[in-house]
């Protein structure tokens, strides 16, 4: 079973009415713009995953960066961010599962996404231990992601995520890309995940990547073998209270 979160289109379909305000997961462009910036390129093909009320792609072309395609999976979300940004022409918006991707192999420069594979993620109770149905679904995404971009081209993932929660999902040579990341935000740590396409994982990354599909660990302290102390004797006495 998919988190249901994600599963549910009419979920996302209630968040994104026509009319309500910009919801922006991880803040806007400013937070991170530094450590955004240095992956984009003049005349980059931009895909933006699961955009969703945000502003980012707008504000991606105010900066310039004016071929922009934006898919999210809520029909009611594209009806309204296509109405809001008419007079953008350099901005086209799609209905489309990032699971699923309705485009040829290598057609993007940069694949962005903000929050999205941490809402597809939202349901599991041990980030730990990420359930089976989770991680073929994560793999679903980035595989079609990998298929989309071209050689040279990034992919940006900005989560929640902490590094030894998440890079164990990118770090997998089938995908074959290189993986960063860097942190940004103060009073809350937030991080931005650049991998390259064409580009050869670290071995440590791939340690990583192979930890994944490894058994889990037992969890929980050793059990102690039992007391050799008989049923009458004193504890309080034994311990020397």
């Amino acid at each position: 079973m998919e988190p249901r979160r994600y599963r549910a289109r009419g979920f996302w379909d209630a968040r994104y009415r026509a009319g309500a305000a910009p919801a922006e997961w991880l803040g806007g462009l400013g937070r991170f713009r530094r450590q955004l910036e240095p992956e984009l390129r003049p005349g980059d093909r931009v895909l933006v995953l699961g955009c969703g009320s945000s502003t980012l792609s707008y504000d991606l072309f105010q900066l310039g960066y004016t071929d922009i395609t934006s898919i999210d999976y809520s029909a009611v979300c594209i009806e309204a961010m296509r109405a809001r940004y008419a007079h953008c022409p350099g901005l086209r918006w799609a209905v489309m599962d990032a699971r699923d991707l309705r485009f040829p192999d290598g057609s993007f420069d940069v694949v962005l996404e903000k929050g999205v594979l941490d809402a597809m993620v939202a349901g599991e109770a041990d980030p730990w231990h990420v359930s089976p149905q989770a991680t073929a679904l994560l793999d679903r995404v980035l595989s079609e992601v990998s298929r989309v971009l071209r050689p040279g081209g990034r992919f940006v993932s900005i989560s929640f995520a902490q590094p030894h929660f998440r890079k164990p999902h990118y770090a997998q040579p089938a995908y074959g890309w290189s993986l960063r990341h860097e942190t940004y935000g103060t009073a809350f740590h937030y991080f931005l995940y650049t991998m390259v396409k064409g580009q050869a994982l670290a071995p440590a990354d791939l340690a990583l990547g192979r930890s994944l599909h490894e058994p889990p660990c037992p969890t929980g302290p050793p059990q102690l073998p039992p007391s050799p102390m008989a049923d009458t004797e004193d504890f309080l006495y034994a311990i020397e209270l």
